[in-house]
């Protein structure tokens, strides 16, 4: 089968940073499905994973952690999916990605694609519909008040893939004013389009901002970027006992200045049920066949904003190029190979 991989670790300008490649098509068993890979997303674990982590000696490692395809074969213990199901995904970081012709994934972590929307617009979705979902509900718990909080979420970084998927979440199944932050004219225009009360722009201190607005300190603070810089302002404009999430790898972050507002701290990480076989990992494809229903109810909408075809290492590599530049707005797809 064609695959997009890679051997050893590094930066993207290298010739063999990603390869066109021909490999196995592996077989399914036990609770996998053999997906025939149809559209593929690009996130920034992707980047990093490429920049940090080698192939074992003599093998090649395929990336890619969104997928949208259709069943072809199934494992011995399969019990919710059948050949020719059509189905979404991000798959888990401790096995071969998914920029592969064919793939193989538990059934437990996997969405039946949205009827409603192309490969494309569904292979956007699953990556950062779970992590958003994981963290504004089982996370920071947003449906549970914080005493004397203004009914709000921040969403530092609104215009990501992440951003883009949680403002939407808020405003489909809370009634919490959102505060979504952006630099530039087109990704501010976006995060209003997809249902922000409010733009801030995170260039600037983001405190003052948010006490411009008097509407109160925020409840929630969802930060998905760059969070080491803006730990000052979050203390500073949190509520007492808000809840602060992150989803990125800040090098250093001192969360003594949450201590005097008895915050709490959370971080998001959405292979941790798939990688520690949790006993709740089946929560993923039931969160993902949520979002597909509120996609096909009209609640929420896919966050692609760029398709290139085919998936190859040179529209790969342009891919990662993109997210690698830090103006991302919402999801870069690749489709067919």
């Amino acid at each position: 089968m064609k695959a997009i991989a890679y051997q050893t670790a590094g930066s993207l300008d290298r010739a063999d940073a990603l390869m066109d490649v021909e490999l196995d098509t592996p077989a399914a068993s036990g609770r996998d499905l053999l997906v025939k890979v149809k559209a593929v997303s690009v996130n920034p674990v992707d980047t990093k994973v490429r920049r940090r982590a080698s192939a074992e000696d003599g093998q090649w490692k395929v990336l890619g952690w969104d997928a949208a395809g259709e069943v072809v074969a199934i494992g011995e213990g399969v019990q919710d999916f059948v050949v020719g199901d059509q189905v979404y995904y991000a798959g888990a970081l401790d096995r071969q990605g998914a920029n592969s012709e064919f793939h193989l994934v538990d059934e437990r972590i996997v969405g039946r694609k949205p009827s409603t929307l192309s490969y494309a617009e569904a292979a956007a979705l699953p990556l950062t519909a779970i992590t958003a979902w994981e963290m504004l509900f089982d996370r920071l718990k947003v449906s549970t008040p914080v005493p004397g909080a203004a009914r709000c979420a921040l969403i530092i970084g609104g215009a990501g893939g992440v951003g883009s998927i949680a403002i939407q979440l808020l405003r489909a199944m809370t009634d919490l004013t959102v505060i979504a932050t952006a630099s530039r004219p087109e990704t501010q225009a976006w995060v209003k389009e997809l249902g922000a009360h409010h733009v801030i722009d995170h260039s600037h201190p983001i405190a003052p901002q948010v006490a411009e607005l008097d509407i109160g300190q925020p409840a929630f603070v969802f930060s998905t970027t760059e969070t080491q810089w803006h730990v000052a302002d979050i203390a500073d404009l949190l509520a007492p006992q808000g809840r602060v999430g992150l989803i990125d790898d800040p090098a250093v972050m001192d969360i003594m200045p949450f201590k005097r507002k008895s915050a709490s701290v959370h971080w998001e990480f959405m292979f941790t049920r798939s990688m520690n076989e949790t006993a709740d990992m089946d929560e993923q494809g039931k969160l993902l066949n949520e979002v597909a229903a509120m996609v096909d109810a009209g609640k929420i909408r896919t966050t692609l904003t760029e398709v290139i075809r085919p998936i190859n290492a040179e529209n790969l590599k342009a891919a990662h190029a993109v997210l690698e530049s830090g103006k991302a707005r919402g999801k870069l797809v690749l489709e067919g190979f």
